[in-house]
């Protein structure tokens, strides 16, 4: 009986030490590796900007258990090396770029305040941006591709957790995504620092970063979400329940609209500066403006082609159409300004210009080179007319003419683009959205581009208006004392000067 039970006993020992063994010996088993073939294709999605695991899928779309390739989960060093230098040319736009053009074109009491506001946005809505924004504009909704068209996103990743060097392939395969939320950050530090241009010289510093922080979460957030985020409600290029299936490739509505219109709000609330328009206020310093105009056209590449998220075709049609636009802008604004008002001016240049670069930017990606000319032509004359005759006869003081150039060059691109966009130019168009871009002169896609318009107006005009109401409430107002406004913001707000006489 006792040798029964020892050899039972030694039997079960032995089983289960058989199978401890076998168990390590597939754990330590190294998973099967992709086939010379597979490697290969994936190394073409990467020149192509496509999809790494596709070549991995069996024929229901999954990659087998345990199949992995090194280049599924990591970056590609030159599409996340353009995007790098693409979120540094978009912060150049603003520091230093919109600075010295705004700076240059106000007077010379006011230049530092201009500065000390572009700074202090940039500033405020990266800890924003950190805080929650990112999160709100891009979090992965968790059904990518389903049936929903959300207004704004969810707080998973606060704080920037959970986004490392590895690419969240919701937005691209190639680009890491805290590059690419240091991109999208940059776009969201230029958006407010537009609408200061509209209130120069008369808006308290407190009141500009209170105002800036209320719209960045009423406004800005839920728009980019609705435009740019996967499950957005305004994403027709690549969320198929978009509600709205408008598309906008680098920022017509998100950017150009949604701070153009909130600027005329804005400026209205405020009222004029004091003296306007009877005393003159020309502009203190051309060269600055030209300066700066120079550096948001450079700046502006980074802008517009970087939207492409990749070193691609995409991004080298959208770095061509921005150049043809702007050039085109900028010489017929001045042309326009010669005709009919005697001389082609340094203002006129540069404002045509900035004209050309903000009605081609929801365009450049979606659009044949001859339709980067058209928009060019019209970008050097709607703005142009707004400005030079539509300023004066309603009488409201838009002082570096934002309202102008922004929010009727953002309206006129995000309606052109319904316009001109064509298949060649961009086969995301086919993915979702191939009924309504026909490459006909009126195509369907021009009735989503106009509910798109629409929402952006509803809610940039309404939220502005609450928000500066609130902020005013807060604060008690938003603009200084007459005096402290004769004697310029440069002292009064920031206790310096831009120039010492000597």
């Amino acid at each position: 009986m006792k040798l029964s039970i020892t050899l039972f006993t030694s039997l079960v020992c032995l089983a289960a030490a058989f199978t401890s063994v076998r168990r390590a010996a597939a754990a330590e088993a190294p998973a099967p590796a992709p086939t010379l073939e597979q490697r290969v294709a994936s190394l073409e999605a990467y020149v192509n900007n496509g999809d790494p695991t596709a070549a991995l899928k069996d024929t229901a779309g999954r990659i087998p258990e345990g199949l992995a390739t090194p280049t599924s989960s990591v970056p590609g060093p030159g599409h996340n090396g353009w995007m790098m230098t693409s979120a540094a040319l978009v912060l150049f736009m603003t520091l230093p770029g919109l600075a010295l053009f705004y700076g240059g074109l106000v007077r010379r009491k006011n230049v530092l305040s201009i500065l000390a506001q572009c700074l202090g946005i940039a500033g405020l809505v990266t800890v924003l941006w950190w805080l929650f924004g990112y999160s709100l504009v891009f979090a992965d909704v968790g059904d990518a591709g389903g049936d929903r068209a959300t207004f704004l996103g969810n707080l998973s990743l606060a704080l920037l957790d959970g986004v490392g060097f590895a690419p969240n392939t919701n937005y691209s395969y190639w680009v890491s995504q805290n590059v690419f939320a240091m991109y999208q950050l940059m776009f969201a530090i230029i958006t407010p620092a537009l609408i200061i241009g509209a209130v120069a010289e008369r808006m308290k510093f407190s009141a500009v970063l209170l105002f800036v922080t209320l719209w960045m979460v009423i406004v800005y957030f839920p728009l980019a979400h609705m435009v740019w985020g996967v499950d957005g409600l305004m994403n027709g290029a690549w969320n198929p329940a978009a509600r709205i299936r408008a598309v906008d490739f680098a920022g017509g509505t998100v950017v150009h609209m949604s701070s153009g219109w909130s600027a005329l709000v804005l400026c209205l609330i405020l009222g004029r500066r004091l003296g306007f328009p009877r005393e003159p206020m020309p502009p203190h310093s051309m060269v600055l403006c030209m300066v700066g105009t120079g550096m948001l056209w450079v700046g502006w590449y980074g802008f517009n082609a970087g939207s492409a998220v990749a070193s691609d075709g995409i991004a080298a049609n959208a770095f061509t159409n921005t150049t043809l636009a702007t050039a085109v802008a900028s010489f017929v604004w001045a042309m326009a300004e010669w005709l009919l008002k005697g001389k082609p001016s340094v203002l006129g240049f540069c404002s045509g210009a900035v004209a050309g670069l903000v009605v081609v930017t929801p365009a450049c990606g979606f659009i044949l080179p001859s339709g980067a000319v058209v928009i060019g032509i019209l970008a050097g004359l709607v703005p142009f007319l707004a400005v030079a005759y539509l300023k004066g006869k309603l009488g409201y003081d838009d002082a570096l003419d934002t309202f102008g150039v922004h929010a009727v060059g953002g309206t006129l691109g995000a309606l052109m683009t319904g316009f001109l966009a064509r298949h060649p130019a961009n086969p995301n168009l086919a993915v979702n959205l191939k009924e309504l871009v026909t490459d006909s002169w009126f195509q369907p896609l021009v009735w989503e581009q106009l509910k798109a318009i629409g929402l952006t107006l509803a809610l940039a005009i309404t939220a502005t208006a609450l928000i500066a109401f609130a902020v005013k409430a807060a604060l008690g107002q938003l603009r200084p004392d007459a005096d402290e406004e004769t004697l310029g913001l440069d002292l009064v707000d920031h206790g310096e000067e831009g120039y010492h006489t000597v």
